[in-house]
Parts: structure tokens; C-alpha cells; sequence
């Protein structure tokens, strides 16, 4: 938003530079034109007042020396000519020589005669040139103006000039280059303030992004701590703070009710425990000691379900810092310790390329923890002769070690067992949801919601899917650090 609002205010700015610059600059060379033609007007003025004076040969003498002295100063071209267009004199040598004598003759083979011969016809009509084609930097190289010789009905001639634009062209050239270079600075220096003016505009609306992006993350302690910007932002940011104290105070109560009320339940169903077991003895066998012993099977799975619950609760309170965590060590420790759960079950547990080097940023031990809930997930539910592989890697495949390309490190455990039915796979990462055929399966329901809480807190996430030919596929992805 920050480089759209910003392109946004480089092309105005650059509209009203050039919608400034683009008359300054066409204004001064029509000024310019105006002035060269006022300068070479009263030269032709005085050579029609030569001319008109006329009389002897001395005087055509006189003339002669004039529009050649002036031919010569500023390599124009000069040409007097009488009413009926001949020649009475002429001065100048080289292009604009040629083109007052195409004008006097009315012969137009260069580009830019043509005004010229027009220019003659009107002042042997007595009438001035008034106005020169404009001067821009690519031309036109010479103008030609005429000035008639008498006034009224008394024309007798006219007074043909051909000026050289060079110097005026220059001028022109100066004066716009610095007039670019002003807009240039100009818009330079507007960029430089459009750009301070959207960093402190945006800068509010980045800071409510990030702490919108922490706090959906789970990190409830997340605010906007910019105190810049418009007041309808920092009005914002206030708001939006009050609302993120307000959550996080219900949601931390919340968490602190379920964890107290698991805490306080453990110690009277610890003691129900107890008795129960005291009593056992006492009970003659029969029906009685049968559902006695149900009895007691429900009062541990209820001491189960309030250790989830618990454990849950210090999970989803995110207190613990992100740390780096030894991700390959983490599963070479793991498998090992169930190892021997495995084998008194039954079932295989085999670990396949365990790559070296994988370290991710995460909760303490959070690849361990996880790990621990898949492995005793796999035990309950894989047959006896079952097959659980372990594997760890990176997100593209890559064995490497710590020199290998960054991104997500991958763990994988997969099995052989009955697995679940497609439609089933995203209850298994709910609390307390249970597959329809598992429901007499020893557990809370909370192994995998804890697991994906923890693997969601450490910026990753919980994968679950089917295994080929049959079984059950569940990937733990976390942020590689480093």
C-alpha cells in the first residue's frame, strides 16, 4: 500500500511539474522570439529610412555600407528591393544570404522561404512583419522579416532581413535546461517529502499489522506501539489496543479457569483413586467387583482427561519463549525411549534418514513433545505386527546438514494400521474428537489437539493424511532457524 499511495502522489507531482514547466518554458521562447524579432525590426526600420531617402548614388552608397556592415556584425543577409521587386541592393554572404535573396525573389526552394516571400508581399502592401515563427532549440535556424520602404500609398520598396537564430536558439537552450533542472529538483525535493509524508502515514497502519499478525498468532501480550501518524490512527491504535487488552484478559481467564479447575479436581479424584483401590479387597467376588473395577477404569480415565486439560491450559497460555531446538537429536531421543513401548506392544518403530542438522526455533522441547503424542497415538491404534517409521528432513526433500538450503523442517511419522476414513481426518486434530471406530480405545482425545497447539505456537504446523496402501500419515512442519 505504502509504494501504491506513493507511486500514486510521483505521478501527480510529476503532472503538475510538467504542467508547470511546459508553458514557463514555451512562454520564454515566445518572449524570446518577440525580442529578437523588436532588436532586428528596428535595424530594417532604419535601412527603410536609408532607402526611402534615396536620391543619388551617393546615397545608394550610403546604404550599401550600412546593410553590409551589418551583413558582416551579424551574418545576416540584406536585401532592399523596389516596388515592383528589383534589387536596388544587397549585403551578406552565406545561408541567410540566400534565403533574403529567395525571399526578394520570390523563388522558395529551402524549407522556411515560403514566410519569406510572404513577408515581402506584405510590406510591399505597407505592411511589418509582426511575428516570427517561434524559436525552440531545434529551430528554425534562420527568420526572415520585411519592413517597407514608405509609408501609405508612397510604398517604394521593401527591406527584406535574414537573421541568423543561433544566439537566440542558445538562450533558449539555457533557459530551458534550467528551467528542467528546476522542475527536476523541484520534483526531487517534493518526492523526497511525498515519501516522509507516506512513511508517516503508513508507519500506524504497518504497526497495526504486525500486532494483528502477532496476536493472531497467538501472542496475546501483541500491541501497536506507534505513536505517529494522522489522529484517526493513533485514535485507532488506542481502540485497537483497548480491544487486545480486553481479549486477551477473557481469553487469559478462560485458560486460567480451566487450568485452576483441573488442578483443584486432580487432588479429590487422586484421593477417589485411592479409596477405590483400598476398597477392592473388601469386595467378595461377583457383579460387585466387576463394576468396581469399572469404576475405578473411569476415575483414572477422568485423572487423564484433567492432566489434558491441564497440560493444554500451559500450552495455550504461549508464556514459554521460542528457543532453538535440536530437531535431529529430539528424534533420535524419542525413538529410542519408545522403543521398547513398541516392542512390548508388538509393533516395529524404525527410524529412516533422520537428517543431520535440523534446528528449529520453537517452544522448549516442542518437537520432542509432539513427537511423544504421535508415537503414543501409533501405539494405541497400529495392530500387533504393525509397522511406525519415522522419518525428519527438510521441506524439499534434502537430507543435508546445516549447509543445506532454509525452510521448513519436516518430522513424519507413518503407519501401516487401519488408518482413518478420509472424511474423518480433520476431527482428529479437534479436543476430545475420536474417530467412530475408536471409541473404546483408552485416551482423552487430547494427545494430537495438545501436539498441534504446540507445533501452532511455535510458528508451524500439524499435518494429518492417509498413508498408502492403508494407515495413517501425520507431518509435524516447523521453521527452520538459522
Amino acid at each position: 500500500m505504502r509504494r501504491r499511495l506513493l507511486a500514486v502522489l510521483m505521478v501527480l507531482m510529476g503532472a503538475a511539474a510538467l504542467l508547470l514547466c511546459v508553458p514557463l518554458a514555451d512562454a520564454y521562447a515566445r518572449g524570446r522570439t518577440e525580442h529578437l524579432l523588436l532588436q532586428r525590426r528596428s535595424e530594417a526600420v532604419r535601412f527603410a529610412d536609408l532607402a526611402d531617402r534615396m536620391r543619388s548614388a551617393a546615397d545608394r552608397a550610403e546604404l550599401s555600407a550600412e546593410i553590409g556592415r551589418y551583413a558582416q556584425l551579424y551574418g545576416a543577409g540584406v536585401v532592399v528591393v523596389d516596388s515592383a521587386g528589383a534589387t536596388v541592393a544587397r549585403a551578406g554572404t552565406g545561408p541567410a544570404a540566400e534565403a533574403a535573396t529567395d525571399a526578394a525573389t520570390d523563388d522558395s526552394p529551402r524549407v522556411g522561404t515560403s514566410d519569406g516571400a510572404d513577408a515581402r508581399r506584405r510590406a510591399l502592401t505597407g505592411r511589418s512583419t509582426d511575428r516570427l515563427p517561434t524559436l525552440r532549440p531545434w529551430g528554425p535556424r534562420t527568420v526572415v522579416l520585411a519592413e517597407p520602404v514608405g509609408r501609405d500609398e508612397r510604398v517604394s520598396g521593401a527591406v527584406l532581413m535574414a537573421v541568423p537564430t543561433e544566439a537566440a536558439r542558445r538562450d533558449v537552450t539555457v533557459r530551458w535546461s534550467l528551467i528542467a533542472a528546476g522542475a527536476f529538483a523541484a520534483f526531487a525535493a517534493a518526492a523526497l517529502v511525498a515519501a516522509g509524508i507516506t512513511r508517516w502515514l503508513m508507519r500506524p497502519v504497518l504497526d497495526l499489522d504486525r500486532a494483528v499478525e502477532r496476536l493472531t498468532a497467538g501472542s496475546l501480550h501483541a500491541r501497536a506501539v506507534s505513536d505517529t501518524g494522522p489522529p484517526e490512527l493513533r485514535h485507532l491504535r488506542q481502540h485497537f489496543n483497548t480491544m487486545a487488552e480486553a481479549m486477551a484478559d477473557s481469553i487469559g481467564r478462560q485458560r486460567d479457569f480451566v487450568a485452576d479447575a483441573s488442578h483443584q479436581l486432580r487432588n479429590p479424584l487422586a484421593t477417589l483413586v485411592l479409596q477405590l483401590e483400598n476398597v477392592e479387597p473388601h469386595i467378595a467376588p461377583g457383579p460387585g467387583l466387576a463394576e468396581h473395577g469399572r469404576a475405578l477404569d473411569e476415575a483414572e480415565r477422568l485423572e487423564e482427561l484433567l492432566d489434558g486439560l491441564l497440560a493444554l491450559a500451559r500450552v495455550e497460555s504461549g508464556t514459554a519463549e521460542l528457543t532453538e531446538e535440536d530437531v535431529s537429536r529430539a528424534v533420535r531421543e524419542r525413538v529410542v525411549a519408545w522403543t521398547p513401548v513398541f516392542r512390548a506392544a508388538g509393533v516395529d518403530l524404525v527410524a529412516a534418514d533422520l537428517a543431520e542438522g535440523l534446528r528449529a526455533r520453537t517452544l522448549p522441547d516442542a518437537a520432542g513433545r509432539v513427537l511423544d503424542a504421535l508415537l503414543d497415538n501409533a501405539v494405541k491404534f497400529v495392530p500387533r505386527g504393525g509397522r511406525v517409521e519415522v522419518r525428519a528432513g527438510r521441506a524439499d526433500g534434502s537430507t543435508a546438514g546445516p549447509a543445506g538450503p532454509a525452510g521448513s523442517v519436516v518430522v513424519r511419522v507413518t503407519d501401516d494400521g487401519p488408518g482413518v476414513p478420509e472424511e474423518h481426518l480433520p476431527l482428529l486434530l479437534r479436543r476430545f474428537a475420536r474417530s467412530p471406530e475408536h471409541q473404546n480405545v483408552p485416551g482423552s482425545g487430547l494427545g494430537l489437539a495438545i501436539a498441534d497447539e504446540i507445533a501452532r505456537i511455535s510458528g508451524g504446523r500439524l499435518d494429518v493424511g492417509g498413508h498408502e496402501p492403508h494407515g495413517l500419515r501425520v507431518e509435524l512442519r516447523l521453521p527452520a532457524s538459522g
